[in-house]
Parts: structure tokens; sequence; C-alpha cells
């Protein structure tokens, strides 16, 4: 069994690290090169980050940003917002990322999947996923829709077809962030995660609501989510890395205890 990887995540907004509820409200929270340093020596599995207004302001990604966080770390990092092509995705994996990934852009054009994982290795492709609870209807049989630009346009599209279609194409791992639980720090959304996990053949990492360690062993265990990602409990000092996975671990999960 592969260990579950507990991944940061910074939301980057004008250069800064920045946290909202529900993608509203944001304030700030920090400089992302220091806090993903920071993060490396806890002994964190990843690294995100987002430019959360890029695609929203048509723009591209803070490529500076990216370039000096990676000079930083030394695990993998992978960096979305505002990556809409092919060159796009090699800037930035030339500027140190690992992984790209594509949300907004993938929805409107599906086919980016498909040219990245081709041009780079499926590997290197993440879907980023922003899922709004809609309830069932016969254009959305799962009750599940996608939202773009930061959860502002709803797609008509159903996040479980998608997710299948995404891995169709290429994706080589799903980011499934619920907005209704998104900085609640009240629990990840067990539902969605587990339908998304159970239907692909690729990893799917949870994203939004964690507040406590027990909502990440929930979402690793009934959510069956291969990876956890979080924000508002390590970013507001409430724990620390090393206590999460000495928590998990202790439970049974299998981590990385890298200290």
């Amino acid at each position: 069994m592969l260990s579950k990887r507990i991944i940061p995540c910074l939301d980057v907004r004008a250069g800064r690290t920045t946290k909202g509820i529900k993608f509203k409200d944001n304030i700030d929270i920090g400089d992302p090169v220091e806090m993903a340093r920071y993060y490396y020596e806890e002994g964190t599995d990843e690294i995100v980050f987002y430019d959360i207004t890029a695609s929203s302001d048509k723009r591209d990604i803070m490529i500076d940003v990216v370039r000096r966080v990676a000079e930083e770390i030394f695990i993998p990092f992978s960096v979305g917002g505002g990556i809409r092509t092919v060159e796009d995705m090699r800037a930035v994996l030339l500027a140190g990322a690992e992984k790209v990934s594509v949300n907004t852009a993938a929805v409107q054009n599906p086919k980016i999947v498909s040219e990245g994982a081709k041009a780079f290795g499926s590997q290197c492709i993440v879907l980023g996923m922003d899922v709004k609870k809609v309830g069932e209807s016969a254009k959305i049989p799962s009750g599940y829709e996608m939202v773009i630009h930061g959860g502002r346009t709803y797609m008509g599209i159903d996040a479980l077809w998608w997710a299948k279609e995404a891995e169709n194409l290429g994706a080589g791992e799903i980011c499934l962030n619920s907005i209704d639980a998104d900085g609640t720090q009240e629990g990840y959304e067990l539902t969605l995660t587990r339908l998304i996990s159970e239907a692909v053949n690729i990893p799917v990492i949870a994203s939004g609501g964690a507040g406590k360690p027990e909502h990440l062993y929930d979402v690793l265990t009934k959510g069956k989510a291969d990876a956890a990602l979080i924000a508002s409990m390590v970013h507001y000092g409430y724990y620390r890395i090393k206590d999460i996975k000495s928590y998990l671990s202790e439970k049974g999960v299998k981590v990385r205890l890298n200290w």
C-alpha cells in the first residue's frame, strides 16, 4: 500500500498567500516562499501552489513566485492557475514544478489534458476540480456540478462524468475541492470524495474542509482519498505537520514519517 500524502495548499493572490471560506472573504496569510520552506522543513510530502485569480483575471501565472518557491523546497511541487496551453505548462515545469494543475482551462478546452499528458507524461498532469453540490437532476445525475473561475461560473457539467473523462484524456491525478466545505474547517465532503475515488483509477487528493486530524483520518479511510490537502489548520498554527502525521500513524494510516 502506498503511503497517504499530506499536502499544504498555498492559495496565492497578488504574490501573497491568502485564505477564504467557500472561496470568499479572503485574508492575507503570509509570504508563499517562506511558508513553502517552513512546510518542507516540517516534513510535508508535497506542496500545492494555486494562483487563484489568474484564470478569472485572464492573466498568466506568477512564474517568478513559482521559481522562488521551487528554489526553497526539494519535494514534489504542483502549480495551478492561469495555465491555458502546453507552453504555459512547459514554463511552469521549467520554473521548478513537478506537476501542473489545470481546472478552468481543462473544462473549457479538454484537449489541454491530453496534449499535456502527451508532452510531459500523465504523472505531470493534475486535474483540479472545484465542485458544488446542487442536487440530482437529469443534467447532473451525481448531484455535484463543476464550477470554474474560482467558484463563480457554473458549467452544467456533472463532476463524476468529468472525473472519468479527464482520466480517459490522460490526467494522472485529481485534486478534488468541495466548495461547500472549503475553509469551513468542519470536515471534508466525504460523499463526494468517495464517489470520485471509487470511480477512477488515478490518485485523488481531497480538498476543502480540514480542521483537525480526525478529518484527515476520515477522508483517507471513509472517503478513500489517496492524499489530503490542508490549509487553514496549519496556516493559522492550530496544528503542525508532524502532529498530524503522528496522529494518522497511531490510527493505522500509512504515512511517511521523515523525522
